[in-house]
């Protein structure tokens, strides 16, 4: 399949009532293994990919090695590829935005996660000011003709206001102002109240992604009120770096040739 094959089936993946599970990778090598276990797309995880090189999350990876990563992912499997491009590296300036997500489709993947939290700080940009800066990156895909999928993520749930109805309230007018921008999809993390999930669901006008986490209600009850894409983040990578550590304290010490 081309760039836009690609893309165009990865937007069917989404469907309420027969989420897209997400198994989230860091680099080739784990992209190829999701691939084979049977994954119908690949996405990578901000923090799984920089915790892979060394780095903190938070757009801490330099821009061209995550542009080297991403090429990688994309050229090692035959599935549509959505990365994890965080607050698009760019600070508050639209033009180096637009010039980034442009270097992104470059490496031939089909979507983005593009937070409105801003990156290293504890706020959020603006509805209108996040609203601006889809409309940015979505005019790229359009010149481009690539019918690329973002993936609108809202951090308001992961921040002290929590699962409120006020947050609830704001974020589904964030839901319908960056369906209008240009957005494809909403990225609740953090909310994990199902009837407060289902109110997002039923009033989003776009499909709605949610990230499993502690607490998080269970597949089946997801796919029950019709979320639309499930996320795992970095616990994939959290769960091999622990069996690393693991194993590797075993071979060290287990045999008792090494003291502690």
């Amino acid at each position: 399949m081309n760039q836009n094959e690609k893309a165009v089936q990865f937007a069917s993946l989404h469907k309420k009532g027969a989420p897209l599970i997400l198994y989230n990778v860091w680099d080739a090598g784990s992209a190829k293994a999701v691939a084979e276990a049977g994954s119908h797309a690949i996405a990578t995880s901000s923090r799984a990919l920089a915790g892979s090189q060394g780095y903190e999350d938070g757009e801490q990876v330099p821009f061209d090695l995550f542009l080297r990563i991403i090429s990688r992912i994309a050229a090692a499997i035959d599935r549509p590829v959505s990365v994890d491009f965080e607050g698009g590296f760019a600070g508050s300036d639209n033009s180096a935005l637009a010039a980034n997500f442009g270097q992104v489709l470059d490496t031939g993947v089909v979507g983005v996660n593009f937070e409105d939290q801003v990156v290293k700080s504890d706020g959020l940009y603006t509805i209108d000011e996040q609203a601006a800066r889809i409309r940015a990156i979505r005019a790229v895909a359009d010149k481009r003709g690539v019918p690329a999928f973002i993936n609108a993520r809202t951090d308001l749930f992961l921040g002290p206001t929590g699962e409120g109805g006020a947050a609830v309230k704001e974020a589904i007018d964030r839901a319908k102002a960056y369906a209008t921008a240009g957005a494809s999809g909403f990225f609740v993390p953090g909310l994990k109240d199902p009837a407060l999930i289902s109110q997002v669901v039923q009033q989003s006008p776009i499909p709605v992604n949610v990230l499993v986490m502690d607490g998080t209600p269970s597949l089946h009850e997801l796919t029950v009120i019709e979320v639309a894409r499930i996320s795992y983040g970095a616990m994939p990578y959290s769960k091999v770096a622990e069996f690393l550590t693991g194993q590797a304290s075993n071979a060290i010490y287990g045999s008792g040739l090494v003291g502690a």
